[in-house]
């Protein structure tokens, strides 16, 4: 397909770049190869290193000694076969094979295909490409394959989904010649029939041999399968097409497919088959036509990848191991400005690796969107995402960044990492909260992940650590915390003013500073930001290394926990605590440390004496809140204390000095010209 519309071709033009390639690049490319060799061994070590059983359970209930392709009878008597009638057909002559060297087999056999996958996804990007593009696009692709959830999945239960789409990008770009391309995307179409899609794409592009071979390949294969199996295939194509879906209820949330998402929102019976025909129809047409414009555009990939995701949203079902089209997507570019260029792929990689619940947090009325959202990214990409024309003069060189001039260090080699440099106008927002979610949603696994996944696995190391402080503030005469904790537990509006204090300012108060600082000074708030996630970061590392049950959780100090209630301590999790969080985060305290972080931030930047000494006040506050309510030690404190130091010393160090940001409108555009300087594409967000 990318033979009309390429250019040079890819492969004359990889050796080329190879020939010259600096040895900087040439030692990014080697590193990234690693770290794609790293990932893929990775996944083969998960898989086989699992107890059989528990791994290859969709090949196993295929091929294995008593699976379905050995039962006579219907393929579908049960939900353990979710292939079309052509597929079994295909997959009928491997039950032969030895289960276990079946299972090593296709383990490798999987593997070998999704590196395929990725060498001629970075074969067919539109040419010409740049030198860095042409020698690191194949390692990223299968690095970022090895990542997304659709290849993790296929490689553990032992799923066929990789090869319909493999089959598709080699009829695209590597096939010679119409008839053998259409062959190829016709055995897809029968393994997959909504890949259907791609013939009318061939056709509108002027491929219409390959269109008809397509189609013919289809038929032929459908009609093989139904002459040797029609009960079944009378059930695939009457009643599984018909919506009432295979492998599981078509409602399930892995049913990431239009039907899925009206089933889910309750729609049922013959109105809901109806608005699903009328609604698939209208997104297949709307995507075709986005698809013949950006192959025209000479974006064959992008076209290609816009097919699939309306062919995963017009499918009765698409489990997750067959949504790897909306990974393709990535290629797209999208956004005039350079902190723009980012949020489309970002988005994809993140909804193609991280379970949904990462992305958007549990809350009801998001409900409909985080159960949706592989599917919204399909819907997207198919019908919505405004990607740049090749022809648009942001295609390759989008608004730059606007910087502050440099400023002077005292020290030589401050900073570190020069190319952070201070941007000035105010980075993407939704690229800000998404990557906000995620960093805290993988803050969160960290912290359980710190004591074995549950509070009870650590539970007696971090009572010995809590001795340990308790002991070490005895001997300089800071221990607090029982006289304080007592005191403030008798006087009734002071315990409430504290546990109020202590259950809501502490995000109440960051997130509150930083939207201030991205909507009133977006030069700071990029510094800011950096030294925030620097503290938390060293901050999961004391929780991994150390951790510590706080005084309320020890159960001989006599501490009341004024905000938690009474706790059963002879329950693991003591009672109204739960194994959804770690209990023993303790040292450092990040209730003080990100307080002082406002404190700090807030009295630096603050225009008014008493706007600064209000914000001095609240990590005074909060020192106070946790110690009283019996929920840290002193010490939690001070370590808090030390990681938000660190925190601004390594930014400082990284980036440099603190870019100073007066003049700036409100778009965070500086109103003195001649305080800037335009320095390309690069951004730091």
């Amino acid at each position: 397909m990318s033979a009309d519309h390429g250019g040079r071709p890819a492969e004359a033009f990889g050796a080329t770049a190879v020939g010259g390639a600096r040895p900087r690049l040439r030692a990014a490319r080697l590193g990234l190869w690693l770290i794609a060799a790293v990932l893929a061994a990775r996944q083969v070590a998960v898989v086989l290193a699992t107890p059989r059983g528990e791994r290859l359970t969709d090949l196993e209930t295929w091929l294995g000694p008593d699976g379905v392709l050995h039962v006579t009878g219907s393929l579908y008597d049960s939900t353990r076969f979710t292939g079309t009638p052509f597929g079994g057909l295909v997959l009928k002559p491997l039950t032969r094979a030895a289960e276990q060297a079946l299972g090593w087999g296709w383990t490798f056999g999987t593997l070998l295909l999704v590196v395929a996958l990725g060498l001629i996804a970075a074969r067919a990007l539109p040419q010409p490409v740049g030198r860095r593009t042409a020698l690191l696009a194949a390692p990223v692709a299968i690095s970022l394959l090895m990542l997304s959830l659709p290849v993790r999945n296929t490689l553990w239960l032992g799923q066929t989904s990789i090869v319909p789409v493999l089959l598709v990008l080699l009829g695209c770009f590597v096939a010679r010649g119409q008839r053998l391309s259409g062959l190829l995307i016709g055995v897809a179409a029968a393994l997959q029939p909504t890949l259907l899609l791609f013939t009318p794409l061939l056709w509108c592009t002027g491929r219409r041999r390959a269109a008809l071979a397509a189609g013919a390949t289809f038929a032929a294969g459908t009609g093989l399968a139904w002459a040797a199996m029609p009960h079944d295939s009378h059930r695939y194509w009457v009643h599984h097409m018909a919506g009432a879906g295979l492998g599981g209820p078509a409602d399930d949330l892995a049913n990431q497919s239009l039907h899925g998402a009206l089933l889910r929102l309750g729609l049922s019976g013959p109105p809901e088959i109806a608005l699903f025909l009328t609604l698939g129809a209208a997104v297949a047409v709307l995507a075709l036509r986005r698809a013949v414009r950006c192959f025209r555009d000479g974006q064959p990939l992008l076209a290609v990848a816009v097919t699939g995701c309306a062919a995963i949203v017009v499918s009765p079902t698409a489990w997750q191991h067959q949504l790897l089209w909306v990974l393709l997507t990535v290629v797209g570019r999208v956004g005039r400005r350079a902190s723009d260029r980012y949020v489309w792929p970002v988005t994809v990689v993140l909804v193609t690796t991280l379970p949904a619940k990462m992305i958007l947090p549990n809350l009801t009325v998001l409900a409909p969107l985080r159960d949706n959202v592989v599917l919204l990214a399909a819907l997207a990409a198919a019908t919505a995402v405004p990607f740049l024309s090749r022809t648009s003069p942001y295609y390759r060189t989008p608004l730059p960044a606007r910087y502050a001039p440099a400023a002077a260090s005292r020290f030589r080699h401050v900073p570190l990492l020069p190319f952070l440099r201070r941007v000035l106008t105010r980075p993407n927002l939704l690229l800000e909260l998404l990557l906000l979610r995620v960093t805290y949603a993988a803050y969160s696994q960290v912290r359980l992940a710190a004591t074995g996944g549950s509070n009870s696995a650590g539970r007696a190391e971090a009572e010995e650590h809590g001795t340990q402080i308790h002991g070490l503030e005895r001997a300089l005469r800071i221990d607090i915390e029982h006289w304080a904790n007592h005191t403030v537990a008798g006087i009734g509006w002071l315990r409430d003013f504290f546990d109020q204090y202590y259950t809501s300012f502490h995000f109440v108060v960051p997130l509150t500073v930083l939207a201030v600082l991205y909507w009133r000074r977006p030069a700071d708030y990029r510094w800011a930001r950096s030294a925030l996630g620097i503290t938390t970061l060293l901050a999961l590392a004391g929780f991994w290394l150390y951790p510590l049950a706080p005084p309320r959780l020890m159960p001989t100090m006599g501490f009341i926990d004024t905000v938690h209630g009474v706790q059963d301590f002879s329950e693991p999790d003591y009672g109204t605590l739960t194994a959804l969080t770690n209990q023993y985060a303790a040292m450092p305290s990040l209730h003080f440390g990100w307080s002082l972080w406002c404190g700090v931030v807030i009295a630096v930047l603050a225009p008014r004496w008493w706007l600064k000494a209000l914000g001095m006040l609240h990590p005074l506050l909060t020192a106070s809140a946790i110690v009283v309510t019996a929920n840290h030690w002193v010490l939690d404190a001070v370590g808090g204390a030390v990681v938000v130091a660190a925190g601004f010393g390594l930014t400082y160090v990284l980036q440099g000095p603190r870019a100073v940001s007066r003049g700036l409108a409100a778009d965070g555009a500086p109103r003195d010209s001649r305080e800037v300087r335009s320095g390309g594409a690069r951004s730091s967000a």
